[in-house]
């Protein structure tokens, strides 16, 4: 499983037309933030400070919250005025709350919302509005560098050489930043391009002192010192091309030996320049859409819909594992859909009033709007075609992930990262077009689209895992390798008996490193990036 998408989250708050529950001045508000991750337990996270006599109070402390993209985070803001100095709420006037989800709010980046009393009632005319930030230097330095006339430490052959840079911290000690490639064999090495996030060269800072040693590398362990050098980041960018920042390569212990020393090498920096590197919520706060679609499989490998062994057998509390986990993965993604209309399709089956198989049917049986209106709507559009058609064969996916293939092609021609497609196939069986469907994923890998496939029942699905590139690249038939991992394949059987969260957390994981990876490497900047724009 992938790390999860965690980075810190800055909240801003105010509020306006606050009620007044003081007699001879204005309320004293203060808000405190509850969050809730799972289940009904609500947790405090933090409170701002009390403002006296304001009914527009502007909160100057910010909560900071730990973001997750695969969980739906709950939070509820709390509205108090405070007229004493006890830490207990319950003997404070309560002004009024507001609940949403943290994903609600990052995906719109300011929300300005009423704010209700307990009976659910408005408290007044009052609202909140929430601002969120990520916290966090996303800026990189992206460096090309090479060396000449470096000592040779080596008896056979010259010398293997490779750079490491260090970042000085606030106690004087040398941090680790980055290690380039080793070159063999080469006393004038070329390194490949490079970069390093700024916050870890230098902690932000350009004048920070930054140590850049040069080793001869040794299959043991045992490298060899060549030479060290200090600098910093503002000197290190005055490289531009044709004019390289050049620093002498020092061995002290050579020096204090060798009388008309003078380096142990050049190492020539060509070029040094400092960059915005998008992240995951760069992407979604600048107005990135994420468009959910389902595939769903009406093979007859599931059994008799109306028979208790079936995987499509809606049990008497609702559920089944189609169901289960249509529900868990697009609870989290519908946060990020504004208009929450989600295509959702069925194949492998006979479908009416002909009778025809089909590979890629509209639940809802209009093909030419097939969307359905929220999570609760694909359920619901579920329910209602299952007794209308006749499940059947063989289990294609190539159609369904080429129809999504279709419209994030159409989203290509915009020319910023404003959509990405998230499709989620749920299948309980051994797929039929293997090699159509391998064709369709390395062109998808193109594309800005990810595959989540989710296999129901107690079928081998080593095919599945075949196409989650994890474990080596997948390559279609003709041998064209996919440019990214795409597919994220997990057996539901592995979460019968997990929390309810526990299976988008896992299929969701590696969504947000796939939309980076898609729109960094295409140099797409968020719609809404004012900074692009200016610049």
């Amino acid at each position: 499983m992938a790390t999860q998408c965690v980075t810190k989250v800055q909240l801003c708050l105010s509020c306006e037309n606050l009620l007044d529950k003081d007699v001879s001045s204005k309320s004293d508000p203060l808000c405190v933030l509850l969050m809730n991750a799972s289940g009904n337990q609500w947790f405090e996270v933090d409170r701002t400070e009390r403002i006296k006599n304001c009914l527009n109070p502007k909160f100057s402390k910010r909560f900071q919250v730990d973001y997750y993209f695969e969980i739906v985070q709950t939070l509820k803001f709390g509205i108090y005025d405070i007229d004493n100095k006890t830490i207990d709420l319950s003997d404070d006037d309560f002004l009024g709350e507001f609940e949403c989800t943290l994903g609600q709010i990052v995906s719109s980046k300011k929300v300005t919302r009423p704010l209700m009393l307990k009976n659910k009632k408005p408290a007044g005319k009052g609202t909140i509005t929430i601002e969120a930030e990520e916290l966090k230097d996303n800026r990189v330095v992206f460096f090309e560098a090479e060396a000449r006339k470096l000592d040779n430490k080596d008896f056979f052959g010259k010398s293997d050489p490779y750079l490491e840079f260090y970042r000085q911290t606030s106690d004087g000690k040398w941090q680790l930043a980055h290690r380039t490639e080793v070159i063999k064999n080469n006393l004038n090495p070329v390194w490949r391009p490079f970069k390093i996030p700024l916050q870890a060269l230098c902690g932000g800072d350009l004048k920070n002192s930054v140590k850049v040693e040069c080793y001869d590398y040794d299959d043991d362990g045992s490298h060899d010192l060549i030479g060290i050098f200090q600098t910093n980041v503002e000197r290190l960018c005055e490289a531009k091309r044709g004019s390289p920042a050049e620093f002498d390569c020092v061995n002290e212990k050579k020096k204090s030996k060798k009388k008309n020393y003078k380096n142990s090498g050049v190492v020539s920096v060509k070029e040094c320049r400092i960059e915005r590197e998008y992240s995951f919520l760069d992407y979604i706060m600048g107005g990135c859409q994420l468009n959910f679609t389902v595939g769903i499989d009406f093979t007859g490998s599931n059994g008799d819909p109306r028979s208790p062994n079936s995987l499509h057998y809606i049990s008497p509390n609702g559920v089944n594992e189609y169901l289960t986990a249509i529900w868990s993965v697009g609870f989290v993604i519908q946060d990020y859909d504004s208009d929450k209309m989600f295509p959702a399709f069925g194949f492998g089956a006979q479908i009416p009033p002909s009778w025809q198989v089909s590979h890629e049917f509209a639940l809802n049986f209009n093909a030419a709007s097939p969307f359905c209106a929220g999570v609760q709507g694909i359920v619901d559009a579920y329910r209602q075609c299952l007794p209308q058609v006749k499940l059947y064969g063989p289990t294609n996916f190539s159609p369904i992930i080429n129809h999504v293939a279709r419209f994030a092609a159409v989203a290509t021609q915009q020319k910023t990262a404003s959509q990405y497609f998230v499709l989620l196939i749920i299948t309980d069986g051994v797929i039929t077009d293997l090699d159509e469907t391998r064709s369709a994923i390395v062109n998808a890998s193109k594309l800005p689209m990810s595959i989540i496939i989710v296999g129901v029942g107690a079928a081998d699905f080593s095919a599945m895992e075949f196409l989650d590139g994890d474990n080596g690249v997948l390559r279609s038939p003709t041998g064209e390798v996919a440019i990214r991992d795409i597919v994220q394949f997990v057996p539901f059987r592995k979460f019968q008996n997990a929390p309810k969260e526990a299976l988008a957390q896992s299929v969701l994981a590696e969504v947000p490193q796939q939309v980076v990876s898609y729109f960094n490497t295409m140099k797409l900047h968020p719609p809404n990036d004012v900074e692009s724009k200016s610049s």
